[in-house]
């Protein structure tokens, strides 16, 4: 049974999804400010966190940054008031990976979480049917294992960033649209805001690329989408 936790200052907003959450088979912990989530993220064994953006103590920001450095790599789903872009995409570049803007129904929240925990697991058919280890250059995937190795050393990876990366490397050579590469990893429709893929193209390309601005790896198709070389 996944267990999640769930981070909001509004005591009806936390009540009302460790209800929902907890009906669709959750074990749910709940805190009503930053700095005591901060630290129950830091020391439990969770599976995903619900996080608002506003947050007293310390902000939702600032939390997922903190986890990220601390290379705890739970998923997160960023609840925030502001339908303002730029917090949105601020919080992906953070480490969140993926929002939601209240109001909210809590069904939906329900659905992104199971949605984002199913892309999250390796099931046991998939690894059946990839390789043991896809080799890319100095780039090695590891289905199995869930990470992936670049000359060797093993890269600090949100979820969301290994499912790309995957995704990426098992289609290497071939050009994949922003709208192809949401679908097969986000698994639910983004309102067609591919923007989140660009963000986590450009994480990867930090963390693989000699230099960024003339990537070897992940090429960027313009007015398409981006494909993997096959170095």
């Amino acid at each position: 049974m996944a267990k999640i936790l769930v981070v909001d200052d509004e005591p009806s907003i936390v009540t009302l999804l460790k209800f929902n959450l907890e009906q669709a088979g959750f074990t749910v912990i709940t805190s009503l400010n930053g700095k005591e989530g901060y630290a129950i993220a830091s020391q439990e064994s969770l599976d995903l966190i619900v996080l608002d953006l506003m947050l007293p103590e310390m902000d939702g920001m600032e939390i997922c940054k903190s986890l990220r450095q601390e290379k705890i790599n739970t998923p997160i789903l960023m609840l925030t008031a502001k339908d303002d872009e730029l917090d949105k995409i601020l919080g992906l570049e953070l480490g969140a990976d993926d929002y939601l803007t209240k109001p909210f129904s809590p069904r939906e929240v329900v659905a992104r979480v199971k949605a984002i925990l199913r892309r999250t697991k390796v099931s046991e058919e998939s690894e059946a049917t990839v390789e043991k280890v896809l080799r890319i250059g100095d780039l090695d995937i590891l289905p199995e294992q869930y990470e992936a190795r670049f000359k060797g050393e093993k890269l600090e990876l949100t979820p969301k960033e290994f499912e790309l990366l995957l995704y990426l490397g098992q289609h290497s050579g071939k050009v994949l649209s922003r709208d192809q590469l949401l679908n097969a990893v986000w698994d639910y429709d983004y309102a067609g805001d591919t923007r989140i893929v660009d963000v986590h193209i450009s994480h990867l390309r930090e963390k693989i690329e000699l230099d960024t601005k003339q990537p070897q790896y992940i090429k960027t198709i313009r007015g398409f989408g981006y494909k993997m070389e096959g170095l």
